[in-house]
């Protein structure tokens, strides 16, 4: 097993928007880390094709859920995608591939060359990302957007109290994460085996999977804490990307600070496989939206 792997669940119409990913991990990966990409067994022969030639490795999503005997694939198939993905994501540890694993989203791009130790501390133990979302929740509400933090209120709120946790809101992202199986492993022997639960009951109830594992640490302590901020520039709103836009700041200013980016695919869709959905007028509408910096 390898101290640390890559790892990217995706699926058919994100396929370029990995093929991008991939490209920036194979200029970048300074050590060679191991990288796993995973999508339904369906989109599997568009992945191979896709990523031919890049050093990385296609996995089934089904074969990730199966690694948990607790989980049927056409029950969690069945489920709305965003609640699927969250449960692939956390059970990757299973397959026994690396002891920790950066979780990639399929619109994040390296930026810069990035080792081990940006993820891992000296001894190995990953970095946890956490703050109190005090930058993201301000800006929000310059941006009169008072959703994004009653949002963020209610998803900490909710997961503290099944932890019965009770002290400061602590946001366990952005994605990327590092995430470490001991962590996982301690939150289905702790919680969720004496409840009878399987973490696709638990996802399914707070559909927050990086919640889930920053409360099993701060609860059971199965890693030490060593707490960073953000690992790369995440874009959560188009906003946010056009006032950087404006001021001047890209890439080469973020790489100094930052393994990476992440450029939202909402308003990013000429990357959708195989073509930019919607018609004539929903794609001018989205174009217009993000001149505007909104989504």
């Amino acid at each position: 097993m390898d101290a640390l792997v890559l790892y990217c669940k995706s699926y058919h119409v994100d396929v370029l928007r990995v093929r991008r990913l991939a490209a920036s991990v194979q200029r970048f990966n300074a050590d060679k880390l191991a990288f796993y990409v995973s999508c339904p067994r369906a989109d599997k022969a568009l992945f191979d094709a896709q990523l031919h030639g890049f050093d990385l490795t296609v996995l089934c999503d089904e074969d990730i859920v199966q690694s948990n005997p607790l989980h049927r694939v056409d029950a969690i198939q069945a489920l709305p995608g965003a609640v699927a993905q969250q449960i692939v994501k956390s059970e990757f540890w299973r397959l026994g591939l690396g002891a920790s694993y950066v979780c990639l989203d399929s619109d994040a791009v390296f930026l810069r060359p990035f080792q081990r130790s940006d993820f891992l501390a000296p001894d190995g133990t990953p970095y946890t990302v956490l703050d109190e979302a005090h930058e993201l929740l301000e800006d929000a509400l310059r941006q009169r957007r008072p959703r994004v933090v009653q949002a963020f209120v209610q998803e900490a709120d909710q997961v503290q109290a099944l932890f019965g946790r009770v002290g400061r809101r602590y946001s366990f992202g952005p994605f990327p994460l590092v995430w470490h199986s001991a962590v996982w492993q301690s939150l289905d022997t702790h919680y969720l085996q004496p409840r009878g639960l399987s973490l696709a009951d638990a996802i399914t109830l707070a559909p927050i999977e990086s919640r889930w594992y920053g409360e099993a640490l701060l609860a059971y302590g199965a890693i030490a804490l060593k707490p960073c901020q953000a690992l790369f520039k995440v874009y959560h709103y188009a906003w946010q990307f056009d006032r950087d836009r404006r001021a001047g700041l890209g890439a080469q200013h973020w790489g100094q600070m930052y393994c990476g980016a992440i450029y939202q695919s909402a308003w990013e869709r000429e990357l959708d496989w195989p073509r930019e959905g919607g018609n004539v007028a929903s794609r001018l509408g989205r174009r217009l939206r993000r001149a505007l910096g909104r989504i």
